[in-house]
This record gives C-alpha cells, sequence and structure tokens, in this order.
C-alpha cells in the first residue's frame, strides 16, 4: 500500500474515492488529524495512475468526470456483480513504522552508519579501549585545532546496549526509508548538517559527555513527518502512532526517570530534522 497525496475535506475525499472505484483502483482513505484524509493505494502498478489523476482532481475538484464519477459509484455499489472483488484490506499495522522494519532494505549509507556504530561500541566495551571515545567527543578546543570531526562522531558513541539497539532500530527504518526514495545524498546531508547541530546544542547545554544517534534519529523522524506531509510525491511517511510514541519518549526523557539523557539534542534534532523536511517539500512544490 502505498500513500499518494492528501485531499483537505471528506466531501472531496469521497468524491475521489468515488472516482477510483469506477477506474477500479483499490485504495483507502485515512482520516488524519489535522483534518486532512490520506489517500492510499493498494495495488503497486497503480500508484502512478492514481498519482497523476489526483494531480488532476486537485487541480479542479468539480469537472466533469469527477462529479459524474459519484452517481457512476452509486450504481456500481448498488450492483455487486458488476463491481470487482477487491483484495483483502491490509491490516493498518502494515502502515506503522515499526512492524514494517526492514521493508525497505538497508542502503549503503545506512548500513554504513550502523556499522560504526557497533563497532565503537564492540571496541569500547570489548576491549575495554575507552580512548577511542576520547577521539569521538565533541570538543571546541579541539575542533578549533583541526579536529573537525568531532561534530559529528559523537553520535556513534553509545552507553549501553539498549540505548544502541534502540538508535539502530529506528535509524534501520527512517535512513533506508530516506536513503532509498531520495538518495543517499539527502540522507548524508541531513545526518551530517543535523548531527552537527543537534552535537553543538547539546555540547553547550552540558558540555562534552554525551553521546548517541538519537539527536539524529530525532532529525530523521523530523524531516520525514514533514516531507511526507507536504510532499506525498517524495513517498516517504512517518504514521500517526509512530509520531505520538515519539513524541511520547522525549517527554519521558525530560522526566529524568530515564538517567542522564541528552534532551537538548533530541529538541534540537527534530526541530532541525522537520524545518529541513518543510523546506525540501517546499522547494519541490515550487519547480
Amino acid at each position: 500500500m502505498r500513500l499518494i497525496g492528501q485531499l483537505s475535506s471528506e466531501e472531496q475525499a469521497r468524491r475521489f474515492a468515488d472516482f477510483l472505484l469506477t477506474r477500479g483502483i483499490h485504495h483507502q482513505l485515512e482520516h488524519e488529524g489535522d483534518g486532512h484524509w490520506a489517500v492510499w493505494i493498494q495495488e503497486e502498478d497503480r500508484v502512478a495512475e492514481a498519482r497523476q489523476w489526483l494531480t488532476q482532481f486537485q487541480a479542479d475538484p468539480t469537472a466533469k468526470e469527477f462529479l459524474e464519477a459519484t452517481r457512476l459509484a452509486r450504481q456500481q455499489r448498488s450492483s455487486p456483480a458488476a463491481e470487482p472483488t477487491p483484495p483483502p484490506r491490509p491490516s493498518r499495522r502494515a502502515r506503522r513504522l515499526l512492524p514494517e522494519f526492514g521493508a525497505f532494505g538497508a542502503g549503503p549509507l545506512t548500513f554504513v552508519l550502523m556499522a560504526v556504530c557497533v563497532a565503537v561500541a564492540l571496541v569500547s566495551y570489548v576491549s575495554r579501549d575507552l580512548g577511542v571515545r576520547e577521539h569521538l567527543l565533541l570538543w571546541l578546543p579541539a575542533v578549533f585545532q583541526g579536529e573537525v570531526w568531532r561534530l559529528v562522531t559523537p553520535i556513534f558513541v553509545h552507553f549501553g546496549i539498549l540505548h544502541l539497539l534502540f538508535n539502530l532500530l529506528w535509524l534501520f527504518q527512517l535512513g533506508s526509508m530516506i536513503e532509498r526514495r531520495l538518495g543517499t545524498g539527502t540522507l548524508a546531508a541531513v545526518v551530517l548538517g543535523t548531527a552537527a547541530l543537534s552535537n553543538l546544542a547539546q555540547y553547550f547545554a552540558s558540555g562534552p559527555n554525551f553521546g548517541g544517534m538519537s539527536g539524529v534519529v530525532y532529525a530523521l523522524a523530523g524531516y520525514v513527518w514533514m516531507r511526507g506531509k507536504h510532499d506525498p510525491n517524495a513517498d516517504v511517511y512517518l504514521d500517526p502512532q509512530s509520531i505520538q510514541w515519539l513524541l511520547i519518549w522525549l517527554v519521558l526523557c525530560f522526566t529524568g526517570l530515564l538517567g542522564p539523557v541528552a534532551n537538548t539534542a533530541h529538541v534540537v534534532g527534530l526541530i532541525s530534522g522537520a524545518a529541513w523536511g518543510r523546506f525540501a517539500a517546499w522547494r519541490t512544490w515550487r519547480r
């Protein structure tokens, strides 16, 4: 099932759904929390066609062919023998982020980022060589002396197995989604840019003793959230349940119940990623 776009009212969504029915395009509507309606297409080979029709519909929802579709769809629904049997409706779980683990396959950059995180963890914990961390953590005097990699490399340092696994899980799904749909260059730019911003913010908030991919993970989530919301053609999407879960976790981290957490990196990562995704969507629609 693929998201092709959103419509701003239930009336328009129902009318377009009627049109899709008359075209034999199996679909599903989903009411978004902001009053919009998401349009999902069940058959992969009909996505491009449905997306073209949606573009035409958004340009003129009152065109004759769309208004006529309501009458034809009503007739079709009243005549079950004439209506093609739709494929089984997919479970809502199929569109959630976490249960779709591995749906996109790890791209090369996503794999490299994950591998470096694991390698640093192995060297740090198995060989007990904590000196590796000292070369990766952010220390501005060292940056001014030419060690500019420190602006980014704290993302590879993790403090515990759960910290590492949590970040790798989200990095795998979000990074793979962006890399497969929008390209390795886009993922690299978002990771490098938001890593530097979130790391610097955390450094000024608490000093150099922090690490983890969490700031970048929140940045990737914010990017996918805004890019998918405002640019359906980008073919990336973060479902409402995953957004809620991430925001709840963000709040829990501020309570102190989970121990020392780089909260500033999380917040700056989310904001910078969301702003980047919104700007990228705006640029796309201006072309």
